[in-house]
């Protein structure tokens, strides 16, 4: 066990993958960290329904910007890796990026408009939050990762994070400033990313490029599922708040907002060694499937044992988590999240699998576990919600996780026997 250790250590060390787990991880635990900060700060300066209106936006925001995305954190990462030698392609890759992205905000822009005719209440919320999705347009994340060159955009991201948190205290005084918040957050991004780009644009000489229709058309077309795929995972995870949000207690909603609030902070420890990943695993898959499904195994094996046992500690110990994150004794939450505890073991299992995927440039499959897993996060809902126990309600997101492991295990297992079948 000891030479395993020491070799996988040696392994990581050569491939670049543990300076980019550790340069991600801390982005990634900036970002748990404000939340966890932040959050509380919030709710204690406006109270809990203008919260919600903040958070409301804040969702719908973070939809836009996957929409707005598009895929391209994902396969902008794979094809920076693959170029990173071509400086032609190299700028093209990063044009075609930000050109797709500018042109969905455009329609996102559009909508917000036409929402003002529907008189929702929290229209002036959904303004105010767009620079947030701005942030999202301009996010050169998937650059810095594919280059492998993460410290700048680190102390970049903690900075600007850190005035985040300043801004909030000195600016919002009351319910009244609630408005602003969303603003502050979205502002502070894109003044970053900003500097990142022109600091990536200097060193790289990517001088400005208006892509060719050809080129996409085709990020269009290969993108399409992943980003459907995105969007349904968001959904599948802000469907439970928003339905007890329409149909919950005040009380059922923030205890299961806060154990929500947990499991998306491993989740974001995952994502972060996916990315640290993806650039290495591009070059072992283009040398040869078979490295790359070794390399996955050893990994997804270490992944397991890490996060399986974090899920074990808030299992065991659900009740120090909560009061070290709300300050407060909450037994309804505390049931919450011993029961939704096995999530980030599940989801460390599953994480290579989209990887595996999007290798095999395989968005199809993904886009069509995305609707089905859809479908059953929406039974589950209606399900848990028609209970009417609270206890129970921990189950949903337990419920997709596993789902999803499942449905990623089966259509690997099934590729690689095709493939098995096809030589013999």
């Amino acid at each position: 066990m000891k030479q395993y250790f020491i070799g996988s250590y040696k392994r990581l060390k050569q491939t670049n993958i543990l300076s980019n787990f550790i340069n991600l991880s801390s982005i990634q635990l900036s970002n748990a960290l404000l939340l966890m900060l932040i959050y509380p700060i919030i709710t204690h300066i406006i109270g809990i329904e203008a919260f919600g209106f903040v958070m409301l936006a804040n969702t719908f925001s973070g939809l836009a910007s996957i929409a707005i995305n598009y895929g391209t954190n994902q396969s902008g990462i794979r094809d920076v890796a693959i170029n990173i030698k071509n400086p032609y392609e190299l700028r093209n890759v990063f044009y075609v990026t930000f050109w797709m992205r500018v042109l969905i905000f455009i329609l996102f822009i559009l909508t917000v408009i036409g929402m003002q005719w529907l008189n929702i209440k929290y229209y002036t919320f959904i303004v105010l939050a767009i620079p947030i999705v701005i942030a999202e347009v301009l996010n050169p994340l998937f650059f810095f990762t594919g280059t492998e060159k993460l410290k700048l955009y680190n102390i970049a991201n903690l900075i600007s994070k850190a005035a985040i948190i300043v801004l909030v205290i000195v600016v919002i005084k009351g319910p009244e400033d609630a408005k602003w918040v969303n603003l502050i957050m979205g502002t502070s991004s894109s003044l970053t990313y900003i500097a990142l780009l022109g600091y990536a644009m200097y060193q790289h000489k990517l001088t400005f490029l208006i892509p060719k229709k050809q080129e996409m058309l085709k990020i269009g077309k290969e993108n399409f599922y992943l980003t459907i795929n995105s969007v349904s995972v968001q959904l599948q995870q802000s469907l439970m708040v928003f339905a007890l949000a329409k149909w919950g207690s005040p009380a059922w909603l923030g205890a299961y907002s806060l154990c929500d609030k947990i499991i998306w902070s491993s989740r974001i420890m995952i994502i972060s060694v996916s990315n640290a990943i993806y650039p290495k695993a591009a070059q072992f898959y283009q040398e040869g499937p078979k490295l790359w499904e070794a390399y996955m195994k050893r990994m997804k094996g270490l992944m397991a044992m890490i996060f399986s046992f974090g899920s074990l500690l808030l299992f065991i110990m659900p009740g120090f988590f909560i009061h070290l994150i709300s300050g407060e004794h909450n037994d309804m939450a505390i049931s919450f999240l011993r029961i939704m505890a096995f999530v980030p073991a599940v989801a460390a299992f599953n994480s290579l699998n989209v990887v595996d995927l999007l290798l095999k440039n395989n968005t199809r499959s993904i886009f069509n576990i995305s609707i089905i897993l859809f479908i059953i996060a929406c039974v589950a809902c209606f399900f848990l919600m028609n209970i009417a126990n609270y206890h129970w309600l921990g189950l949903y997101t337990l419920i997709v996780e596993c789902s999803a492991l499942a449905m990623y295990e089966y259509v690997i297992k099934k590729s690689v026997n095709y493939d098995a079948h096809k030589l013999a």
